[in-house]
């Protein structure tokens, strides 16, 4: 289990509650309500112990010099519920939040609306609405004997130079976001005959071979017998589009794009092969990072990109031909303000900063955040609160879509505009 270690508290005291015990209220990590960790934790309360969230605070910073995200999560034995729960938001993570009064609240905390169940959990899925597959990178499993930084790989081609032509580019996160360079022998489609000659590259497989017999995994041990092979060998042939697995949490945008072939993605990205403008476009919008931050993991408080999570689960929007058009224009508007000559030596991590992000890519990116609002709602949304609440119900749908919204939540949500101090 990855659950923190505050979730014990909430079983401990869901249990006691469940047994005719009060109500209940924690402070907690927001971790609990984002992730996989919604999975392990929120079945038992909402089934095993049937406890309603009555009240709830969403993320705010813990006052002080921690740098720690909190929550705070009241829960009622069910049927003891008052009929109005409270739900407070902060804008500012400093800042003082705005009450609003919902029928229901879930467990990732926003009400649930009209939403076919309030109790929705999200788990990892195969691909319900992406018209791509997403892949993982390759998992090496090779103790690093066939990688190269730049000096390694420059030693390496001056004592054997016919090696060489065996080297390919390396696209990990690091690469990817923060620039650098590395590179991988890769030796999977080579005759036996071309290596007959090369010592240098004989003796990084031998080693390789080693590492993994080595190994107290009986899976890695078995690829010993083929050292030349991945254990996850995603190779593309064609162009493809790079998903960072972790990115920073300061960035409005995971910082996407195209890397050209040859080249081998770690598994620290994931990776699109033959992507559209459009696939580009829908992942790069605001309503892709609001899906992202309600129901990825964390890693720290960096975003964590899971294909099960959270692309398999996200519900994409349809679009007309006409529609589909203006928003890869607007893509590649997003991909034109990257490549502007002043550009030209920044990085992904120098042009995704919040505090350098340049004026011009801002603006690509709201014009391509607003077109695809306004495919998923003719009016647009206010804020991510408004997108993933929408999204949610786009989700039930493709889930349980001949389910009927419950009577309790038909009911017009109460919202409360008043500032609290």
């Amino acid at each position: 289990s990855s659950l923190d270690y505050v979730s014990a508290w909430f079983v401990k005291a869901g249990r006691f509650a469940a047994n005719g015990g009060p109500q209940i209220a924690f402070v907690a990590t927001n971790s609990i309500c984002q992730g996989e960790q919604v999975a392990q934790l929120w079945p038992l309360l909402f089934g095993k112990f049937a406890l309603e969230i009555s009240f709830a605070h969403r993320t705010f910073a813990w006052p002080g010099k921690a740098a720690v995200h909190c929550i705070i999560v009241g829960l009622s034995p069910r049927g003891t519920e008052p009929i109005e729960k409270r739900l407070f938001s902060y804008a500012e993570l400093k800042g003082n939040p705005v009450e609003t009064r919902h029928n229901a609240i879930t467990a990732y905390l926003f009400a649930s609306g009209e939403t076919l169940r309030h109790n929705v959990i999200l788990e990892h899925r195969t691909a319900m609405s992406a018209p791509t597959a997403m892949r993982m990178g390759s998992k090496i499993v090779d103790g690093g004997h066939f990688i190269f930084d730049a000096s390694e790989r420059a030693q390496f081609v001056s004592q054997e130079p016919e090696g060489e032509r065996f080297l390919v580019p390396l696209i990990g996160s690091k690469e990817f976001i923060q620039g650098g360079k590395r590179w991988i022998l890769d030796l999977q489609d080579v005759a036996p005959a071309d290596l007959r000659n090369l010592p240098l590259v004989t003796e990084r497989i031998r080693r390789v071979r080693k590492f993994r017999e080595a190994s107290k995994k009986e899976n890695t041990r078995m690829l010993a017998a083929t050292p030349l092979v991945f254990e996850v060998n995603t190779r593309p042939n064609v162009s493809f589009l790079v998903v960072p697995e972790v990115s920073s949490e300061r960035r409005a945008y995971i910082p996407i794009g195209w890397v050209e072939t040859p080249a081998v993605p770690t598994n620290l990205v994931q990776v699109i092969e033959d992507a559209t403008l459009y696939d580009f476009a829908i992942l790069t919008s605001a309503a892709h990072m609001a899906w992202l931050r309600q129901v990825g993991g964390r890693l720290e408080s960096r975003y964590r990109y899971s294909i099960g999570l959270v692309y398999n689960t996200f519900p994409w929007p349809d679009a007309t031909p006409a529609q589909r058009a203006k928003i890869e224009a607007l893509a590649q508007a997003v991909l034109d303000a990257r490549a502007l000559p002043k550009n030209a030596t920044s990085t992904l991590a120098d042009l995704y900063d919040p505090d350098r992000m340049p004026a011009e890519l801002y603006k690509a990116h709201k014009a391509l955040d607003a077109a695809v609002d306004k495919l998923y709602a003719p009016k647009g949304f206010a804020d991510d609160r408004a997108r993933v609440e929408h999204l949610f119900r786009r989700y039930e749908a493709l889930v349980m879509p001949t389910a009927a919204a419950p009577a309790a939540n038909r009911r017009t949500n109460r919202r409360v505009t008043r500032r609290l101090k």
